[in-house]
């Protein structure tokens, strides 16, 4: 037998190598296949998976899905997957697969005047985006500018929404955070017959911070929040209670993104903080008000922090060894910490396990630091990171490589969040706020 005639015969082997796999599933019953099991082709993958299941459902239009084993998605031809798991090739396979998450759509990028610096979608009507052109704008699904926030002198470089419990308005608020050492505090006036916002006018000036404020969080009852800041402080803020609203002058009223601004009136009424952390010894980049008595905090001193925030104490701290930038809570009970930054790893760990000090996860998929991480509200495996790369990554933690890589700039990404739970919106150093649509998180 000659080389050609064995190279046939071996890869003819390969070819017919083969698997016994049982598929179980929870989707719908309309999506579920025979519980009996299948001998099926050593060397498929995910894709060929999927083309058995739309085979075994009669889809005449192909659907996408994913595939786990031991609750890891599906990376591997299957004969790998048994060689990289010690499982025998003898025993039954048993396969689930839920509905693949869809590549999503870019759209025409929102165009701003300086750097995109913060960017919150927790609002399902509209986006809020801060630059470094000092001021905020608020964003339809349509791509219209409605409203324009200015006051700040310098850059805005974080914000959360508050909704205040104590006063009888029906109105939501936001926090702003900026370069310029404060904090600011504006109400949101809705349409009484639409979801649009009737007007958005400053309420409070908060200072206190002695260098750039970085990051705000509004705690869960929304009655109070607290910012991180340069100073390696973190400040509680009281910001319920009447709101000391300006008069005509200070109204920022409906307009187009075209039309000239219209200057807000310096603020008269300040608050203090009511409470200081401190313990950090670096610039404080991220805080998240976690429950009613828990923020957590990352910074550039290589470690997250968790407080208590009756008594101010710092109850645990994990280090990393690396420069934090951002940090976001969630996952399986909300209870994962992800956090990222100088050295382009996302790190993921579980307080709640023994020796939690450690990660229990590290992503590694971006070439340059990263900017913001984010999990999605209401999935506990998926999350999104950004980076100085110029990309978004989507991330299932069910596998370490990213479901997507979404080229989003053509400059530093600097701030990335979700919006109405099927899109991403990101901003960067090319002045740009662009959304991802149409992703198919479950």
């Amino acid at each position: 037998m000659d080389a050609a005639q064995e190279n046939g015969s071996e890869q003819n082997k390969e070819e017919s190598r083969q698997v016994q796999v049982r598929f179980t599933t929870k989707l719908p019953p309309e999506l579920k296949v025979p519980s009996t099991s299948f001998a099926v082709p050593a060397n498929l993958t995910r894709y060929g998976l999927s083309e058995v299941i739309n085979t075994l459902l009669g889809h005449e239009k192909p659907q996408p899905f994913d595939f786990l084993v031991e609750g890891e998605l599906v990376r591997t031809s299957l004969e790998k997957l048994l060689l990289i798991k010690d499982i025998s090739a003898e025993k039954i396979l048993n396969i689930e697969y839920i509905l693949a998450v869809a590549p999503p759509n870019k759209e025409e990028p929102l165009l701003h005047n300086d750097w995109v610096s913060a960017v919150d979608g927790s609002c399902s009507s509209f986006i809020f985006s801060g630059s470094y052109d000092n001021i905020g704008r608020i964003w339809k699904a349509d791509g219209s500018c409605t409203h324009v926030l200015e006051g700040h002198r310098d850059a805005i470089t974080s914000a959360a929404f508050v909704k205040m419990q104590d006063y009888n308005l029906n109105s939501l608020n936001l926090a702003t955070a900026s370069k310029d050492r404060t904090l600011r505090l504006w109400q949101f006036i809705p349409n009484e017959h639409t979801t649009d916002v009737k007007m958005v006018r400053p309420c409070k000036l908060l200072r206190g911070h002695t260098n750039s404020v970085q990051t705000v969080s509004a705690s869960p009852n929304g009655n109070l929040i607290c910012s991180g800041s340069w100073d390696c402080s973190i400040k509680i803020w009281q910001v319920s209670g009447e709101l000391d609203i300006e008069s005509n002058g200070g109204l920022l009223k409906k307009r187009k993104l075209e039309d000239a601004a219209i200057p807000t009136k310096q603020l008269d009424s300040q608050i203090e903080a009511s409470k200081t952390l401190e313990g950090h010894t670096q610039c404080v980049s991220s805080v998240v008000w976690f429950e009613k008595d828990t923020i957590y905090s990352a910074s550039w001193d290589h470690s997250v922090r968790s407080w208590d925030v009756e008594t101010g104490v710092n109850a645990n701290t994990l280090s990393c060894g690396k420069v934090l930038l951002c940090l976001s809570i969630g996952g399986e009970n909300s209870a994962l910490i992800a956090a990222a930054g100088a050295d382009s790893v996302l790190r993921i760990w579980d307080p709640r396990l023994p020796g939690s000090l450690k990660p229990i996860l590290q992503l590694s998929s971006h070439k340059s630091w990263i900017s913001a991480c984010k999990w999605h509200a209401e999935s506990k495996h998926h999350l999104i990171s950004a980076s100085y790369d110029g990309t978004v990554k989507l991330w299932d933690i069910r596998s370490k490589v990213p479901l997507a890589t979404l080229e989003a700039h053509t400059d530093k990404v600097l701030c990335a969040d979700w919006w109405k739970g099927d899109r991403i919106v990101s901003g960067g150093a090319d002045s740009k706020l662009q959304i991802f649509s149409n992703l198919n998180i479950r």
